[in-house]
């Protein structure tokens, strides 16, 4: 070979090697990329209340400590008042975090508006107003999904919140019917046996619900011997829960913000226990209360429902966000909770509430983050 043909000979080897290496630099640093954008794009969110009685001050120093150790998001509750929400969205976005309007749908505990209509709320199989009879808990008075005037009233409530400057979503929590079967673990607590579906806990038989049903079906669920077999009467319930969702959505997204709910740990499972089909609605995210230790569960079942979740939702665009209960678990045991939905499709999670989170808490989140 003449020695300007072994020159570019050389050269072009040269040449090879580098591009090779270059090659093999810019992999190595796409899949770090896109390792670190998976990372960065796993939301942390946390549930607080707000109170007009308190100091901007103390919101100033509360939502600093999320942003300082690695919350992105907050889901504040002001009672639907936004006057509030329009004064602490904007503490917490200089802190670094998105602010969602958090607010009780169907139950309205205290709603000084629809108290002045007793026949807007739901009625038990035995006849009973949750107006003034109220099922588990005190504050459990909740509107029916069926009659106009209540479904509005929501629905305005939920208008008043999109108008906010500043907010990313509505956030719909309470939008099911009262529990038809509580969680297991939570049962000894309220001395209760609920192996079926007992009539001081099925809603709503309320008459718009009975007559619009009996228009659509011909038959009265008054007059079921065991209503738990009707399938049409469970969808009819199914469907005026999803009617209100769909309609909050379209009022969130005519006021540019996102609708976002907090359900029952995965579809078939709400479906059952509180007439929530959650696979089913019109919305952007869910944040599933995986709260392990109301059903007796273990930490890993926080992933088997994330991915139950995860999969019930693989052909619409909603985004699933683990929700777990903070006082429940230690640092350790958090960071095995982020682990579970993380590694089985969640897109985030969220931690109830925010007073729960302890400093060691913060500590594992923010170091879980940063790995």
């Amino acid at each position: 070979m003449k020695t300007n043909q072994l020159f570019i000979y050389l050269l072009s080897l040269m040449l090879f090697v580098s591009c090779m290496e270059n090659k093999s630099e810019n992999t190595v640093a796409d899949k770090e990329n896109s390792e670190n954008k998976e990372t960065n794009d796993f939301k942390y969110w946390v549930w607080t209340s707000a109170n007009e009685k308190r100091a901007d001050s103390s919101y100033v120093h509360e939502f600093k400590k999320y942003g300082e150790n690695g919350i992105d998001a907050v889901l504040i509750n002001t009672n639907t008042d936004p006057d509030l929400l329009a004064r602490v969205a904007p503490l917490a976005r200089e802190a670094g975090l998105e602010v969602h309007a958090w607010i009780m749908a169907m139950n309205r505990p205290g709603d000084s508006v629809a108290l002045q209509h007793p026949d807007w709320y739901v009625v038990s199989r035995d006849g009973k107003s949750t107006f003034d009879t109220r099922p588990y808990v005190d504050y459990y008075q909740w509107l029916c999904p069926t009659r106009e005037e209540s479904r509005n009233h929501v629905l305005s409530l939920v208008e008043r919140l999109a108008k906010v400057d500043g907010i990313e979503s509505v956030h719909l929590d309470y939008i099911r019917f009262p529990d038809i079967f509580l969680p297991i673990g939570l049962l000894p607590k309220y001395d209760l046996v609920q192996e079926e579906e007992l009539p001081e806990f099925d809603f709503c038989y309320c008459d718009v619900c009975i007559n619009e049903f009996e228009e659509l079906h011909h038959k009265n669920p008054r007059d079921f011997e065991n209503p738990a077999l009707d399938m049409e009467w469970k969808q009819f319930r199914l469907n005026k829960i999803k009617a209100v969702v769909d309609e909050a959505y379209d009022i969130a997204h005519a006021n540019n913000k996102d609708l976002t709910a907090a359900v029952f740990p995965y579809p078939e499972m709400a479906d059952h226990m509180v007439r929530q089909r959650w696979d089913k609605w019109k919305i952007d995210a869910v944040l599933p209360m995986i709260y392990h230790n109301f059903y007796n569960e273990e930490l890993d079942w926080i992933g088997f429902a994330t991915q139950q979740g995860v999969k019930d939702l693989v052909v619409r665009d909603t985004q699933l966000h683990t929700g777990v209960f903070v006082p429940a678990m230690d640092a350790e045991e958090l960071e095995e909770a982020i682990k579970q939905a993380k590694n089985n499709g969640a897109k985030g999670i969220s931690f109830f509430d925010g007073n729960a989170l302890s400093g060691d808490h913060l500590k594992t989140i923010k170091e879980f983050k940063s790995k």
